[in-house]
Protein backbone atom coordinates (compact mmCIF):
# COMPACT_ATOMS: atom_id res chain seq x y z
CA UNK A 1 0.00 0.00 0.00
CA UNK A 2 1.41 3.41 -0.97
CA UNK A 3 2.10 6.22 1.49
CA UNK A 4 -0.64 8.29 -0.15
CA UNK A 5 -3.23 5.54 0.41
CA UNK A 6 -2.16 5.04 4.03
CA UNK A 7 -2.36 8.80 4.65
CA UNK A 8 -5.77 8.98 3.01
CA UNK A 9 -7.12 6.12 5.13
CA UNK A 10 -5.74 7.70 8.32
CA UNK A 11 -7.17 11.12 7.46
CA UNK A 12 -10.55 9.58 6.63
CA UNK A 13 -10.49 7.72 9.96
CA UNK A 14 -9.87 10.99 11.82
CA UNK A 15 -12.71 12.63 9.92
CA UNK A 16 -15.14 9.84 10.78
CA UNK A 17 -13.97 9.74 14.41
CA UNK A 18 -14.42 13.50 14.84
CA UNK A 19 -17.84 13.43 13.16
CA UNK A 20 -19.00 10.56 15.35
CA UNK A 21 -17.61 11.98 18.58
CA UNK A 22 -18.83 15.51 17.87
CA UNK A 23 -22.30 14.28 17.00
CA UNK A 24 -22.42 12.27 20.24
CA UNK A 25 -21.64 15.43 22.22
CA UNK A 26 -24.38 17.32 20.38
CA UNK A 27 -27.07 14.64 20.67
CA UNK A 28 -26.38 13.19 24.13
CA UNK A 29 -23.79 15.20 26.04
CA UNK A 30 -24.75 13.72 29.40
CA UNK A 31 -23.79 10.20 28.31
CA UNK A 32 -20.73 11.21 26.28
CA UNK A 33 -19.12 13.65 28.73
CA UNK A 34 -17.91 11.07 31.28
CA UNK A 35 -15.61 9.63 28.60
CA UNK A 36 -13.85 12.98 28.25
CA UNK A 37 -11.83 12.26 31.38
CA UNK A 38 -12.79 15.02 33.80
CA UNK A 39 -13.38 13.92 37.40
CA UNK A 40 -16.92 15.28 37.79
CA UNK A 41 -19.93 16.53 35.90
CA UNK A 42 -20.22 20.34 35.92
CA UNK A 43 -22.79 21.67 38.40
CA UNK A 44 -25.98 23.06 36.91
CA UNK A 45 -26.82 22.85 33.25
CA UNK A 46 -23.55 22.11 31.46
CA UNK A 47 -25.13 20.73 28.28
CA UNK A 48 -24.57 23.96 26.38
CA UNK A 49 -20.83 23.88 26.96
CA UNK A 50 -20.65 20.22 25.99
CA UNK A 51 -22.57 20.96 22.79
CA UNK A 52 -19.93 23.57 21.96
CA UNK A 53 -17.30 20.81 22.09
CA UNK A 54 -19.43 18.68 19.80
CA UNK A 55 -19.86 21.48 17.30
CA UNK A 56 -16.09 22.13 17.41
CA UNK A 57 -15.33 18.48 16.64
CA UNK A 58 -17.84 18.35 13.77
CA UNK A 59 -16.41 21.54 12.24
CA UNK A 60 -12.85 20.19 12.57
CA UNK A 61 -13.98 17.05 10.72
CA UNK A 62 -15.71 19.02 7.97
CA UNK A 63 -12.61 21.13 7.32
CA UNK A 64 -10.49 17.98 7.01
CA UNK A 65 -13.14 16.34 4.82
CA UNK A 66 -13.31 19.26 2.42
CA UNK A 67 -9.53 19.29 2.01
CA UNK A 68 -9.42 15.52 1.52
CA UNK A 69 -12.25 15.44 -1.03
CA UNK A 70 -10.93 18.40 -3.03
CA UNK A 71 -7.42 16.96 -3.16
CA UNK A 72 -5.64 19.78 -1.33
CA UNK A 73 -3.25 17.35 0.32
CA UNK A 74 -0.55 19.80 1.45
CA UNK A 75 -3.20 21.98 3.09
CA UNK A 76 -4.67 18.81 4.63
CA UNK A 77 -1.29 18.06 6.21
CA UNK A 78 -1.03 21.57 7.65
CA UNK A 79 -4.58 21.48 9.01
CA UNK A 80 -4.03 18.06 10.62
CA UNK A 81 -0.95 19.48 12.36
CA UNK A 82 -2.94 22.50 13.52
CA UNK A 83 -6.06 20.62 14.59
CA UNK A 84 -3.94 18.26 16.68
CA UNK A 85 -3.52 21.24 19.01
CA UNK A 86 -7.22 20.97 19.92
CA UNK A 87 -6.69 17.38 21.09
CA UNK A 88 -3.53 18.38 22.99
CA UNK A 89 -5.63 21.16 24.55
CA UNK A 90 -8.24 18.60 25.63
CA UNK A 91 -5.46 16.49 27.16
CA UNK A 92 -4.09 19.49 29.02
CA UNK A 93 -7.58 20.44 30.22
CA UNK A 94 -8.18 16.98 31.69
CA UNK A 95 -4.78 16.93 33.39
CA UNK A 96 -5.15 20.50 34.72
CA UNK A 97 -8.49 19.62 36.31
CA UNK A 98 -7.20 16.44 37.98
CA UNK A 99 -9.06 14.17 35.61
CA UNK A 100 -8.15 10.70 34.46
CA UNK A 101 -4.49 10.58 33.43
CA UNK A 102 -5.19 7.42 31.43
CA UNK A 103 -7.93 9.16 29.42
CA UNK A 104 -5.89 12.34 29.03
CA UNK A 105 -2.89 10.50 27.62
CA UNK A 106 -4.57 7.43 26.11
CA UNK A 107 -7.41 9.21 24.33
CA UNK A 108 -6.59 12.88 23.84
CA UNK A 109 -2.80 12.63 23.77
CA UNK A 110 -2.76 9.58 21.52
CA UNK A 111 -5.30 11.12 19.14
CA UNK A 112 -3.27 14.35 18.95
CA UNK A 113 -0.03 12.49 18.36
CA UNK A 114 -1.54 10.31 15.63
CA UNK A 115 -2.95 13.43 13.97
CA UNK A 116 0.53 15.00 14.09
CA UNK A 117 2.08 11.86 12.58
CA UNK A 118 -0.56 11.76 9.83
CA UNK A 119 -0.05 15.47 9.11
CA UNK A 120 3.74 15.04 8.95
CA UNK A 121 3.40 12.01 6.67
CA UNK A 122 1.16 13.99 4.32
CA UNK A 123 3.66 16.87 4.37
CA UNK A 124 6.41 14.37 3.49
CA UNK A 125 4.27 12.86 0.75
CA UNK A 126 3.67 16.27 -0.83
CA UNK A 127 7.09 17.90 -0.38
CA UNK A 128 8.59 16.61 -3.62
CA UNK A 129 5.65 17.35 -5.84
CA UNK A 130 7.06 19.08 -8.89
CA UNK A 131 5.28 22.16 -10.18
CA UNK A 132 3.34 21.73 -13.40
CA UNK A 133 5.52 22.46 -16.42
CA UNK A 134 4.82 25.75 -18.10
CA UNK A 135 3.66 25.32 -21.65
CA UNK A 136 4.99 27.95 -24.01
CA UNK A 137 2.47 30.23 -25.61
CA UNK A 138 1.70 29.28 -29.19
CA UNK A 139 3.76 31.26 -31.68
CA UNK A 140 2.14 32.85 -34.70
CA UNK A 141 3.00 31.05 -37.91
Amino acid sequence: MSLKKINTVLAAAFILFLLWFGTEYILSPETTAPGYGLPSWPPGDGDGFLTIKGIRDVVLALVLGILLVTGHRRALGWVLLTEALAAYGDMTNVLAHHGSVATALGVHGLTATLMMVNGLLIMRETRNVAPAPETPAPQPA
